[in-house]
Parts: structure tokens; sequence; C-alpha cells
């Protein structure tokens, strides 16, 4: 039975104007991602992840090319459109974390369903069932300062996690913390891929991506090569 594409770049390019020149980030980069894959994409420093990552996660508009979230062409979408979809489609994993230093595990958790339009009460039982489902339980009121870096990246796991999203995309979800950490974040990732999410990891680590079901290997904005399990 055929899988449904969550996920679709069709020669996909990105070029930044950096004063007189023009700096091609993606050179036609085509990738398709199905419903429930466990997908690395990796690359050195200067491969175009970056790039790759927000085109995959609808952060940013190509230059020319198509990106589709399910069916939706982002490129006919207005940035309004395009964010309520993408806050349904899409749970971003961030390798700096990116937690509001002012709120609480419990309340940065529960933020993206605000936009969502979820109520408040609902909010804050499921930012509590997600934090508790992650080892932080009793964590739900410190402050990203009040964390060690692997449990803000588990509250970062959580918030992904706040709307229910198809895919989950992880930008170097292990590259602020120690490796023991790492392990436990990988197998969170595992364990979700296993209910049935669809993972997206971006890496320029082969260790790491060797965890995946399929590596897509990036070099100078294209994919030149990947392997499957």
């Amino acid at each position: 039975m055929a899988k449904n594409s969550v996920i679709r770049l069709d020669n996909v390019w990105k070029t930044y104007k950096m004063g007189e020149v023009d700096v091609q980030a993606l050179r036609g980069l085509s990738l398709e991602v199905n419903d429930g894959e466990f997908v690395a994409i990796e690359g050195p420093s200067g491969s175009g992840k970056s790039t790759a990552m927000n085109m995959i996660g609808a952060l940013d508009y190509p230059s020319k090319g198509s990106v589709y979230l399910g069916n939706h062409d982002i490129t006919k979408l207005s940035e309004s459109q395009l964010a309520v979809i993408r806050g349904r489609k899409i749970g971003f994993v961030f390798q700096q974390f990116n937690l509001l230093a002012n709120l609480s595990a419990m309340e940065n958790v529960a933020l993206p369903m605000m936009f969502q339009g979820v109520s408040p009460s609902k909010r804050r039982e499921r930012a509590r069932n997600l934090l508790e489902s992650v080892g932080l339980g009793d964590r739900l009121n410190h402050r990203p300062s009040e964390l060690s870096g692997g449990q803000q990246q588990r509250v970062a796991i959580a918030r992904a996690l706040s709307n229910n999203p198809e895919v989950i995309l992880a930008d170097e979800p292990t590259g602020n913390i120690d490796s023991k950490t790492g392990q436990a974040i990988i197998a969170l990732l595992r364990g979700m891929h296993r209910e049935g999410k669809t993972i997206i990891m971006i890496t320029h680590d082969h260790k790491l991506a060797k965890f995946a079901d399929r590596i897509e290997l990036l070099k100078d904005g294209v994919i030149v090569g990947g392997s499957k399990k």
C-alpha cells in the first residue's frame, strides 16, 4: 500500500543576496518524505542544511521550485495561511532549544496550542501530560534557566508535540547536550517514530544519522546520495 507524501520538495533553489553577490544555498533540491518515515538529512557545514530545514519546515519560500505540505503548495499561500498549516503539520525541535526564558516549562509547551485556538484548560492539561511523558512531571513550573540542557531539550520535544503534528523536524537535536543525554533524546525520537510520527532529522553527524531508516546526503545544496535500511 502506497504511503502518503507529507512533505515534497521539487527542484527547489534558494538564492541569498550578499551585497553584490548571489549565493546559491540550494541548487535544485528534490526530496519526498512519506507518512511514518524516519529520515535523516546529513551534510557537512556549508552544505545547505539550515536552508534545507527552512524549506522542509516551510519557514521560508523557495526562490525557484515548489514545496508541498501535503497537498498545499506553500508558494501559493500567504504567510498567515502558511503559519496555520505549518503549526498543525510540523513540530520543531531546534539545537538551541528556543524556549522562552520568562515562561515555565508548562507555559512553553502550551504556547503553540494558544495559536491554534485551544482553550486554556485543555492547553494546561495537554502540556502537563506531554511533560510527564518525557519525564519532566516534576519540572512543570521551572523556567529554562532552572533546567539542564537535556531537560530543556525534552521540554522542546514536548512543545513540538503540543499540536499533535504529523511531522517532527529536529535540527541537530543532540548538538548542545552531552552524549549520554543525547542517547536519551534519540530514544525519545525513535519512540515517537514507533508510535507513528514522521521524523525528519537534520544533522552533520553520521553516527546520529544512522538511527534513521533512511539517510539523504546533502552537499552544495543538493542531494548527492543516500541509503536506506
